[in-house]
C-alpha cells in the first residue's frame, strides 16, 4: 500500500502513474544503460528524457547517455557507442554523502589520524 502511494504522488522514488502514463502515449524507449535506467524519446524525435531505476539521481548517467540526453550526439549509445580510451576510468556517481565519499588525511570524517607537524612549521601569533 505504502509502495503504491509513494508510486502516486513522489517523482524522485522512481516514475510517478501520470508519467508512466505520458511515456506510454508520447515516447519510444531507445535504450537503457548498465544501472537500469529507461531512455526514450518523443514520437516526433525532438525531446529526449531518462526514467531513472530507483533514486532520481542525475549523476548516475553515464556520459554518452548525458551526451545523447543533451543533444550532444545525435544517435544513442546503443547504436554508436563511445569510443573509450585506455586511460579512462568507468563512470562512477558522485558519492557525496555516502559512505564511499571522498575524505582527505586529516577530515574529521576519516579513521586515520593526521600526521604530526614535522617543525618545519612556524605558528603566527600576533603581536
Amino acid at each position: 500500500m505504502i509502495d503504491t502511494l509513494k508510486r502516486i504522488f513522489t517523482w524522485w522514488n522512481g516514475a510517478t502513474l501520470t508519467t508512466l502514463l505520458h511515456v506510454r502515449r508520447n515516447g519510444v524507449k531507445v535504450g537503457e544503460d548498465e544501472v537500469g535506467n529507461a531512455f526514450y524519446r518523443s514520437k516526433e524525435g525532438d525531446r529526449r528524457w531518462v526514467l531513472y531505476a530507483g533514486e532520481a539521481e542525475a549523476s548516475r548517467i553515464s556520459p554518452d547517455w548525458h551526451g545523447w540526453l543533451h543533444h550532444t550526439y545525435a544517435s544513442p549509445p546503443t547504436e554508436t557507442p563511445l569510443q573509450r580510451k585506455t586511460w579512462e576510468k568507468p563512470h562512477r556517481p558522485n558519492m557525496t554523502g555516502t559512505g564511499a565519499a571522498y575524505h582527505p588525511p586529516g577530515s574529521v570524517l576519516t579513521p586515520e589520524r593526521r600526521p604530526r607537524a614535522t617543525g618545519d612549521y612556524e605558528a603566527w601569533t600576533p603581536e
